[in-house]
C-alpha cells in the first residue's frame, strides 16, 4: 500500500529521483557481499542502513507491489520462484537501502521541510483534485486509507521523499552534457564515408584438395574442445497447456455472443463514441435548479459559469472509458445535443450534455465467433490445468513417477530421448518442447531421481519433467567427427586463400594499379558505397565497416566479409556534417547523455554513502518473505 501511494504522489516530488534515477540504481548499485551481516536481527526488519531500519512490513509491501506490477504488465501469473530469477527480491531491497541511505544523508545534513511547505505541496499536487479541479479533501482521505496511511504518516513520507529529491538535484539537477563529449558522439554516429570496393568469393580460391589424414590430425588436435560432445539427457515431460487443453467445440453459440456483446466495441470494431460535458454540483436542487435555466434557454457552459464551476470536457469517449457508471448510463442514453436529468455520480450530482455522436462499426458475430469459442475454451482450460495441476501433485506426493501419476489422470507424458543444453539431438536437430528455455535450465540443474519443481508456462498451463538418464560431456575420436573436421579444414583453407589473394591485390594498388583494374583482373564487380556509417546497415558487413572506420582516407586494405568471402576496399572520403545544436535531434541526444551521466554520478555518490554508513541485511527475512534462496545477500 505504501507503494502505491508513493507512486500517486510523484507528481510534487519530482520523478528524477523514484523514476529515472532510482530505476537506474535498483538494477545497478549492488550491497550484498557486505561481511558479517546476519547477527544481532530482530524479526521485525530486514536491514538497517545505518541508524535507519528497513522493516519486513515495508519490504513485503514494496515487494508484492512490484510483483503485482509485473504480473500486469506481462498479463500472466508470476511466481516467487519466477521473480527472484529475474532479481526482483534484490531490486526491490536495493531501491529500498537507496532511499534509506539518502535519508541518512538528510539527517546528517539536519535538511527539513516545515509543515507549511509539505501542506501546500499536497494541496496542489494534482492525484488529489476533485471534480472542479482543485483539492479535494474527501478524495485525499480516500486515497490514504485506501493505502493504508494517516495524514501524519503520509506528510512524513513526502518529506522523506521530497528531502531526497533535495539531495540529487542539489547534486545533479543542474547536470550539463559537456560540449566536448556532445561533439565527439555527434561525430560518431553523423562522420560518413565513401568506399569503393569488390568482393572475392569463395570460388576465387579455387579448388580445395582433399585434406591428408596428418593435415585433419594436427587440425583436430589444435581444437579438439570445438569437438567436444555435450552432456546429453533423457528426459520425459508432463505439459498441461491451456491450448492443449481447450475444447473450442464444447463452447455455445450463447457464451460466445455474450462476450462478442462485451468486447466487440474494442476489439472488433469501433464503439460508439460521444462528446459529452459534464457539470457537477454540490446536491440535487442545485442540479435541478441549473437544468430548468438549460430548458429556459441557457447553455450548460452558462450555467456551469454563473454557478462558479468548471464545465469538464469529457471529450469524444466509448461508454466503457466512464468508470462511473451512472454518469455513462446517463450520457449514452441522450440525443445529440440533449442534456441529461441531474445524475447521482460519484463525485455529486451531474448534468451532461451530448455533443457529436461517432456509431459503433464492428464486425459481426458470425465472423469472430471462432475466435471468441477458442478464446472461451482456453479460459476455461486455464482452470482445467490448475485443478490437474493439484491432482497431478498429489499423485507425485504419494510416490508415483510422473508417468504413472499423468497415465492415472488419463494424461500422456513426452520422452526426449537426447537433448543437450541448447535443445539439440545429437544431430544437431533443435527438439521441440514447450516453454524451451525454462525446461531445459530446470532440466540441466536437475539430477536423475530428483522432485522437480513444477514449471509455469506463459499462458497459464503447467510442465513437469523428471530425469531419466544422463550421458557426460566427452572428449570425442577423430573418427567420430571426421565429416566435421573436414568441413572447418576447408573453411579455413579457403580463408587462408583469399586472404593471400587479398594481399597480392593490395600491393598491386598500393604499387600504381586502380582499384576497378584490380578488380577487372579478379574477375569481380567494382561497388561503391557513399553513405558508410557505423551506426546504420549499409552494403558492407560490420566487420568491414569497422575496419572502414579504422583507416586513414585514402587507404586501401581488406577484411573478412559475410560468409567465405573478402571484401577489398579503398576509402574516398570522410565526411562528418557540422553539429546543430538547437535540432531535435540534437537536442534529444543531449538530453540521453546528461541522463547517463546523472545516473552514473548518483550511482557514485551512492555507493560511497553506502561505505560510510554501513549497510546489514537480514537474509532469513528476506528469504521468508519471499521464499526459497533469494542468494547471497
Amino acid at each position: 500500500m505504501l507503494e502505491g501511494m508513493r507512486k500517486v504522489s510523484q507528481g510534487w516530488v519530482g520523478r528524477i529521483f523514484m523514476g529515472l534515477i532510482m530505476a537506474f540504481i535498483s538494477l545497478s548499485f549492488i550491497v550484498w557481499g557486505v561481511g558479517d551481516i546476519f547477527r544481532g536481527f530482530g524479526t521485525g526488519k530486514v536491514a538497517e542502513v545505518g541508524k535507519t531500519e528497513i522493516s519486513t512490513d515495508a519490504f513485503r509491501n514494496a515487494y508484492q507491489t512490484q510483483l503485482q506490477a509485473m504480473q500486469r504488465q506481462a498479463r500472466r501469473s508470476i511466481t516467487n520462484d519466477q521473480a527472484r530469477a529475474m532479481g526482483l527480491d534484490r531490486q526491490v531491497l536495493n531501491r529500498l537501502i537507496s532511499e534509506a541511505i539518502l535519508d541518512e544523508r538528510a539527517r546528517e545534513l539536519g535538511l527539513a521541510l516545515s509543515e507549511q511547505e509539505i501542506g501546500k505541496s499536497i494541496i496542489n499536487d494534482p492525484t488529489f483534485a476533485g471534480p472542479s479541479g482543485k483539492f479535494d479533501v474527501a478524495r485525499f482521505r480516500d486515497l490514504l486509507r485506501d493505502n493504508g496511511y494517516t495524514e501524519q504518516s503520509f506528510a512524513r513520507e513526502q518529506a522523506r521523499a521530497a528531502l531526497r529529491q533535495e539531495i540529487v538535484e542539489a547534486l545533479a539537477g543542474k547536470l550539463n552534457t559537456p560540449a566536448a563529449l556532445l561533439d565527439a558522439v555527434h561525430r560518431y554516429r553523423a562522420e560518413t564515408r565513401a568506399v569503393e570496393y569488390f568482393e572475392l568469393e569463395a570460388s576465387a580460391a579455387g579448388e580445395i584438395p582433399a585434406p591428408t589424414d596428418q593435415d585433419l590430425q594436427a587440425l583436430f588436435e589444435a581444437r579438439k574442445a570445438a569437438f567436444r560432445a555435450p552432456e546429453y539427457r533423457k528426459l520425459v515431460y508432463l505439459a498441461l497447456t491451456p491450448a492443449a487443453l481447450a475444447r473450442p467445440d464444447n463452447v455455445t453459440d450463447a457464451d460466445a455472443r455474450a462476450l462478442y456483446e462485451r468486447v466487440k466495441g474494442q476489439r472488433f470494431g469501433a464503439a460508439e463514441k460521444r462528446e459529452l460535458e459534464q457539470v457537477v454540483f454540490p446536491d440535487e436542487k442545485a442540479a435541478a435548479d441549473a437544468l430548468a435555466k438549460v430548458k429556459a434557454g441557457s447553455s450548460l457552459a452558462d450555467v456551469a459559469k454563473e454557478a462558479n464551476l468548471q464545465l469538464a470536457d469529457l471529450g469524444a469517449v466509448a461508454k466503457a472509458d466512464l468508470f462511473d457508471k451512472a454518469v455513462a448510463d446517463a450520457g449514452f442514453s441522450l440525443p445529440q445535443g440533449g442534456v441529461s436529468e441531474p445524475v447521482k455520480g460519484q463525485f455529486g450530482w451531474a448534468l451532461l450534455r451530448a455533443g457529436s455522436i461517432s456509431p459503433e462499426s464492428v464486425k459481426p458475430f458470425e465472423e469472430v465467433a471462432a475466435d471468441l469459442k477458442r478464446e472461451i475454451a482456453t479460459e476455461r482450460a486455464r482452470r482445467t490445468a490448475m485443478e490437474l495441476r493439484d491432482k497431478i501433485e498429489d499423485e507425485r506426493t504419494s510416490g508415483k513417477a510422473l508417468a504413472d501419476a499423468a497415465r492415472s489422470l488419463g494424461q500422456t507424458t513426452v520422452v526426449i530421448e537426447s537433448v543437450d543444453a541448447m535443445g539439440r539431438d545429437p544431430a544437431g536437430a533443435m527438439v521441440d518442447m514447450p516453454e524451451r528455455d525454462a525446461l531445459l535450465r530446470a532440466a540441466f540443474a536437475s539430477d536423475i531421481g530428483a522432485d522437480n519443481d513444477v514449471l509455469s508456462s506463459r499462458e497459464g498451463g503447467f510442465v513437469w519433467f523428471e530425469i531419466q538418464s544422463i550421458d557426460p560431456a566427452r572428449e570425442r575420436r577423430l573418427d567420430e567427427v571426421r565429416d566435421q573436421v573436414v568441413a572447418v579444414w576447408k573453411d579455413d583453407e579457403i580463408a587462408k586463400r583469399l586472404t593471400d589473394k587479398a594481399t597480392e591485390i593490395l600491393a598491386a594498388i598500393k604499387g600504381g594499379q586502380s582499384i576497378e583494374d584490380a578488380a577487372k583482373a579478379a574477375g569481380a564487380e567494382i561497388k561503391r558505397d557513399d553513405k558508410v556509417r557505423r551506426t546504420e546497415p549499409s552494403s558492407l558487413s560490420q566487420g568491414v565497416v569497422v575496419r572502414v572506420f579504422g583507416l586513414p582516407v585514402g587507404e586501401v586494405a581488406s577484411a573478412a566479409g559475410d560468409g567465405q568471402s573478402r571484401v577489398v576496399f579503398k576509402i574516398l572520403d570522410s565526411v562528418t556534417p557540422p553539429m546543430e545544436t538547437d535540432s531535435e535531434v540534437m537536442k534529444g541526444l543531449g538530453e540521453q547523455l546528461r541522463s547517463a551521466l546523472t545516473e552514473d554520478l548518483i550511482t557514485q555518490y551512492l555507493s560511497a554513502l553506502q561505505s560510510q554508513t554501513g549497510v546489514r541485511i537480514n537474509e532469513a527475512a528476506v528469504r521468508a518473505i519471499v521464499g526459497g534462496d533469494s542468494g547471497s545477500f
